[in-house]
């Protein structure tokens, strides 16, 4: 089938969400669909404030439209609730096709963080965003259950998985550091909490691996850390593979698809007991969830690092992609058949 897939997270973007997408849609294609990838890359944008590694399309309706209705979708998902992903949605509405969306960032609690907006209003237009869609897709039963109480009434799941050839055991002497190791990887920014992480008791060495706007604040009033910078592929996983314990201290989070990559790595992961960590972590098997960071970072050291890679081989990203498959309705709105063609020919821009 033919699958528009609209998101205004992509590349040069380093997050959860821009490898969600990568390795779903490199399975839906491997799966015999075809794919129409409608991203900033495609249009003048500019830089997100406080996010500037986000570019927002300008203006992008007229380009949204002729890309989809030259593309002929059978189905079409829009990802995100930036520029392109409102146009996507006035463009569905119009033409009353159907569509599905999915809900990544807990975006009321992401916005409380940087502006006096009140939560109860960001989900109110969350609402009113992800309402009009057949199916709104989450990652956990946790932020499944937050959704419905807050009113919406068309959720269904759409798990992470994690690449296990690239994520797995490694040297630990790869990093000369003073250990017991506790790292944290992923954007350095006012949402990701990273100042629990910083603060926590720790006799051993914190390693941040990662940047973002936050980076000389925290270089400057935690510089006993140790700051990697942004590390990709191989080298983020023997970063990873090499630490004793992943902290995840982020509050805001849906899912955290690092935590799945530690646990491949055969690493624990230590993590406050919120949406995400929850659906992801199993308290004293592959991490410890405490309200006190440092506590469960110390319970996460004695645990067993083949139950963590055990976790992360049972998370695969055919499985994912065959659930974000199940979830599609047809434009028209019927659910999407399994079936795809044996030879389709793509069609994605570049």
């Amino acid at each position: 089938m033919r699958i528009a897939i609209v998101t205004d997270a992509w590349s040069p973007q380093t997050n959860g969400v821009v490898s969600t997408l990568r390795q779903t849609t490199s399975c839906l294609e491997k799966l015999g669909h075809e794919i129409l990838l409608v991203t900033p890359n495609l249009f003048h944008s500019v830089p997100c404030p406080t996010y500037p590694e986000i570019r927002l399309a300008l203006f992008p309706y007229r380009g949204v439209s002729n890309l989809i209705s030259g593309f002929h979708p059978d189905a079409i998902h829009i990802a995100t609730e930036g520029s392109l992903g409102f146009a996507a949605r006035r463009y569905c509405l119009r033409h009353g096709l159907k569509f599905t969306t999915s809900y990544h960032t807990q975006f009321p609690q992401y916005l409380r963080s940087r502006y006096p907006i009140p939560i109860s209003l960001s989900y109110r237009a969350l609402l009113w965003f992800h309402g009009a869609a057949t199916h709104c897709m989450v990652s956990t039963q946790t932020v499944r259950n937050q959704l419905a109480e807050r009113g919406f009434r068309n959720l269904v799941r759409w798990q992470r998985g994690v690449d296990t050839e690239l994520f797995k055991p490694g040297a630990k002497d790869f990093l000369q550091l003073p250990r017991p190791i506790a790292a944290y990887v992923g954007r350095v920014a006012v949402e990701k909490n990273i100042d629990a992480f910083l603060r926590m008791p720790w006799k051993g060495t914190k390693l941040v691996i990662g940047d973002g706007p936050e980076l000389p604040r925290l270089k400057a009033e935690f510089p006993e850390a140790v700051y990697a910078g942004f590390r990709f592929g191989e080298d983020l996983a023997q970063h990873l593979a090499a630490s004793d314990v992943f902290v995840f201290p982020s509050l805001t989070d849906t899912f955290g698809l690092v935590n799945l990559e530690a646990m491949a790595c055969g690493v624990p992961v230590a993590a406050f007991p919120v949406a995400g960590p929850i659906d992801v972590v199993e308290d004293g098997v592959t991490g410890a969830l405490d309200e006190d960071l440092a506590r469960a970072a110390l319970r996460a050291l004695e645990l067993d690092p083949q139950k963590c890679r055990d976790r992360a081989l049972r998370s695969g990203w055919e499985l994912c992609s065959r659930e974000f498959e199940s979830n599609l309705v047809s434009c028209h709105g019927q659910r999407m058949a399994r079936e795809v063609p044996l030879a389709p020919t793509r069609r994605q821009p570049v």
